[in-house]
């Protein structure tokens, strides 16, 4: 190798050592923009808008995954399934069906029950106003009998009481005493008692009932009011829309009779 080709050598040594360090500062350069990255507050938020869209895609991605199990189900599985959410659509209209049954029933038992207490009221009350132990008012009529000679004996009055029974009459009351069904009259003229009550004249009969039976059962020929003109004794009857009957009997517990209902 001759002296002369030693500088040649030497330059192109120089020129590649030159190359290198130009491609190290480069890569360094590059290196250097890379990192540490910074962030603009434009690329945050275009980042922040990215995850929530590919959130929002797989949520929804798993929810046609979900949704296409039925899809993907066989014929046998999907009959299964109709046949069960039928028998559960049965069973639940049938509790329904169950529940009105009820209802009715507890309706029809709250009806029965109030309309058999108002009926056993209303018993109660009847039977009241037949035995005197109760008050009663209503259409009706007025005897007066008046007795100045004393000639009107007791039988007398008890066949006007039988009267005005047969008449219809439901409630009567006698110079302030209740009858009742076993009411009796006693005593002779002037000096007449019911039910251990004396009473005289002019003896007053209270009757409750349809006047317009009442009032001609008692004149009739050869009637109560026959009769008693007969013993010189005056009789006025006077019908009336609105009779009061509110003497009172006490009500008296039976020594020996007992009800025969359960």
């Amino acid at each position: 190798m001759s002296n002369e080709e030693l500088p040649d050598d030497t330059e192109h040594a120089g020129e590649q050592t030159a190359g290198s360090a130009n491609d190290l500062t480069g890569r360094q350069r590059l290196i250097a923009g890379l990192w540490p990255p910074r962030v603009t507050r434009a690329q945050l938020i275009v980042a922040v808008l990215l995850f929530v869209l590919g959130l929002g895609l797989a949520i929804q991605v798993r929810s046609n995954s979900d949704n296409s199990a039925l899809r993907g189900a066989r014929q046998e599985d999907l009959v299964r399934i109709l046949d069960e959410l039928d028998d559960r659509t049965q069973r639940l209209e049938d509790e329904k069906q169950r529940l009105a049954a009820q209802r009715t029933e507890l309706e029809n038992s709250s009806d029965q029950a109030e309309e058999a207490r108002k009926q056993t009221v209303e018993k109660e009350r009847q039977l009241g106003v037949l035995a005197g132990t109760v008050a009663a008012h209503g259409p009706g009529i007025t005897l007066t009998v008046n007795d100045p000679g004393d000639g009107v004996k007791a039988d007398m009055l008890l066949d006007a009481l039988q009267e005005l029974r047969a008449a219809g009459a439901e409630a009567i009351e006698v110079n302030g005493v209740r009858v009742a069904a076993n009411t009796y009259f006693s005593g002779d003229g002037g000096n007449v008692r019911v039910d251990d009550h004396k009473i005289s004249a002019p003896y007053v009969f209270e009757v409750i009932g349809k006047p317009q039976d009442l009032e001609p059962a008692l004149n009739i020929p050869g009637g109560v009011v026959q009769t008693l003109e007969k013993e010189q004794a005056t009789v006025q009857v006077a019908q009336a829309d609105d009779i009061v009957v509110d003497a009172l009997r006490p009500a008296k517990q039976p020594d020996y009779a007992r009800s025969s209902s359960p």
